[in-house]
């Protein structure tokens, strides 16, 4: 349980926890079928978490696939945004924008998210300015600014106002931290495993709404 953790690992384990559920919790909010969530930390605070997000969804129009390309943008960039929510005060909505761009761009992990993210903006680019000339280097990179000024701008709006449910879920997570059993080997490690199922029966992930949130331009 959470009271056994170190407090170096208990930190670690919820900044962690907080990336994992921004991205559990936004892609509920955003229409996508979810599975489980899995933390583990060692005692020297390596790391790894994930959540299970379902991307097939029908998909009949390029209209719904902008919308799709959008969902899975915010989707991703929820990670590093919802990592910065203040692990101390649940009540805290506030997320930092600059702490949440050094995290996506770091070495920790996240930066699988941020390679995602540019290849998706790319495409999202090309269907929205198809009459761009890709030589164009100078507008083709201010139309990829003003996509993800907006794309970030969404993602805070939705992150600080689905706060409360994913700092409540992140703590949740690390609540159900235990010790690995490691038979001839040294014990150093400590994981959880939420299932699908097991989410699904909490009030927190029940009551997680829909969102639609419009651009900003």
């Amino acid at each position: 349980m959470t009271s056994k953790l170190p407090p170096a690992i208990r930190e670690r384990a919820l900044q962690i926890a907080h990336h994992e559920m921004g991205h559990y919790v936004v892609a509920r909010a955003m229409g996508f079928a979810t599975g489980g969530v899995t933390l583990s930390v060692t005692m020297d605070l390596r790391h790894q978490g994930g959540a299970s997000i379902t991307l097939a969804r029908p998909i009949a129009s390029m209209e719904a696939m902008k919308a799709h390309l959008e969902a899975r943008v915010i989707v991703l960039l929820a990670g590093a945004v919802g990592q910065t929510l203040a692990p101390t005060n649940p009540n805290a909505r506030r997320v930092d924008k600059s702490k949440a761009v050094t995290i996506l761009k770091g070495a920790h992990g996240a930066e699988q998210d941020y390679a995602k993210v540019k290849e998706l903006q790319h495409l999202l680019r090309n269907i929205t300015c198809p009459d761009t000339d890709p030589a164009s280097c100078e507008r083709v990179t201010a139309q990829l600014k003003v996509m993800t000024d907006d794309l970030w701008a969404r993602t805070q709006k939705i992150v600080e106002e689905l706060a409360e449910t994913i700092t409540g879920l992140a703590s949740v997570l690390v609540d159900g931290m235990t010790i690995v059993e490691q038979w001839g080997r040294p014990v150093d490690t400590y994981e959880v495993v939420l299932t699908g199922a097991m989410l699904e029966r909490l009030g927190l992930v029940r009551d997680i709404p829909l969102v639609r949130v419009a651009p900003t331009q």
